[in-house]
């Protein structure tokens, strides 16, 4: 059997776990395609992760819609709280994941809060921890008039996580998955780019979003941008730094 393998050394295999556990999340949902875990395993120093081999290519416009239309079912998928019972991993950074009943508290800690922490653990002070503060202050401001449900998540949906089989079948992997606000998903989509008008179109005419989701575009975006100011430094922080006065500016 031909598989796709990933191995860590093994102190990290609670993250290969973690990454089968979120796959059998999103199996379990059965909206979208992902990757069969074939086997989790570990020998001596290193653990591994068997996947399911796909033969996977670029998503056209046609795959875009229905992969939008997938999305939009997976989030009526929920959960009686926000987090998941387990924490995981965003990229190569830890993601914490502790279940919360408030959404504001649960983005505020468990998120933001958690990276702001952690670059200023990487030597990040000065202006973004300040201003960062005052974001987290003010969080609450985001959510007014709007109680989001605590809906299953990819959680890492940038266009790299995403593929198509031959037959157009959209295929989602490498997740980071917890319950919270779609928003979420669908603010990181368009972060990075790659996903097209017809995935948007086709998610918002399945389930149409909020009318305040573009201000919270940024909020949610925020995370990830820090945790790439974490993983990588250099630019990131000028562009976590932009965000976040936008964010301010909005709640003034």
């Amino acid at each position: 059997m031909r598989v796709f393998t990933k191995r860590l050394p093994l102190d990290q295999l609670w993250r290969l776990e973690a990454e089968a556990d979120g796959i059998a999340r999103l199996a379990a949902a059965g909206a979208i395609r992902v990757p069969r875990v074939v086997r989790l395993g570990q020998r001596d120093d290193m653990a591994w992760l068997d996947l399911e081999w796909l033969d996977l290519r670029a998503a056209d416009a046609a795959a875009d819609e229905r992969m939008g239309r997938a999305l939009a079912r997976l989030h009526t998928v929920t959960g009686p709280d926000f987090g998941l019972e387990r924490d995981n991993a965003i990229g190569a950074s830890a993601q914490r994941n502790a279940p919360v009943r408030n959404w504001a508290a649960f983005w505020r800690a468990q998120r933001l809060g958690f990276q702001l922490d952690l670059a200023a653990r990487n030597g990040h002070g000065g202006r973004i921890q300040d201003r960062g503060r005052r974001l987290l202050e003010g969080i609450d401001a985001f959510f007014a008039g709007y109680v989001p449900l605590p809906s299953l998540l990819h959680g890492d949906l940038w266009a790299g996580n995403r593929g198509t089989l031959a037959d157009g079948t959209p295929v989602f992997f490498d997740p980071a998955v917890y319950y919270g606000d779609r928003e979420a998903d669908l603010a990181m989509t368009r972060l990075f780019g790659g996903f097209g008008p017809r995935f948007h179109a086709a998610y918002e005419e399945a389930w149409p979003l909020d009318s305040g989701a573009a201000e919270r575009r940024d909020l949610y975006n925020l995370y990830h941008v820090l945790n790439h100011l974490n993983l990588f430094g250099g630019g990131y922080r000028m562009q976590a730094e932009a965000m976040i006065d936008r964010l301010l500016a909005a709640i003034r």
